[in-house]
């Protein structure tokens, strides 16, 4: 069961490129970035295949092309995705970790998702959904998946290996991300969440480690 939630992550353009960051030669967070992208076309986890791989290599591809109102759309839907993921872990998990990371993505991507949706109001900018785009119903899926699975260790482990590969594509593709944008301050917004992402992404990685295999 485990390997099945894992192996959703099929992320669409919509949200791989979610609230991330930065190019290589624009800022230290940004060689983070770079750096770790680079490690998403490793396996997702023992359990988990390479799916988080080719999900950041088809969002690669995809995210030329994407206009303004396409990345406030990407970013609002990612940050809410991820948010509501938190909130089924609080609930759900039952390692204290996980719980407790949960409640992290509940807050953070919350706070993101306010922050994006105040800067699209302030520039006028209505999100629209990019054309591929199929982020809310693998959404939907994920989410049907870990409301199905029971409460213990495996759904735990189920969790936590999705975030480290939902977080590990998100990086690899926010170079492509920020130079879509075209205005300042939603490049400033991209930037401004690489730090988030990649903290997440280090802490998931902690925990996925302590549950081992």
């Amino acid at each position: 069961m485990a390997t099945r939630i894992v192996g959703l992550l099929t992320i669409g353009v919509a949200g791989v490129l979610a609230a991330t960051a930065c190019k290589k030669t624009e800022s230290a967070a940004g060689d983070s970035i770079a750096r770790s992208g680079t490690g998403a076309t490793a396996a997702v986890s023992a359990t988990g295949g390479s799916t988080a791989a080719g999900g950041a290599g088809a969002a690669s591809a995809a995210s030329s092309g994407l206009t303004d109102a396409n990345i406030v759309y990407i970013l609002d839907q990612a940050n809410a995705a991820d948010s509501a993921r938190g909130r089924v872990a609080q609930t759900k998990a039952t390692n204290a970790e996980v719980k407790s990371f949960g409640r992290l993505m509940v807050g953070e991507h919350h706070a993101l998702r306010q922050q994006g949706q105040a800067l699209a109001k302030k520039l006028n900018v209505t999100p629209e959904r990019p054309a591929s785009d199929q982020s809310e119903a693998q959404a939907k899926q994920e989410m049907d998946s870990l409301n199905a699975l029971a409460k213990g260790k495996a759904w735990d482990k189920a969790y936590i290996d999705y975030e480290v590969g939902y977080h590990q594509a998100v990086l690899q593709t926010a170079t492509k991300a920020l130079d879509a944008a075209q205005n300042q301050e939603l490049k400033d917004l991209i930037k401004k969440a690489a730090p988030v992402i990649q903290h997440h992404l280090d802490r998931a990685q902690a925990i996925q480690k302590k549950l081992g295999t």
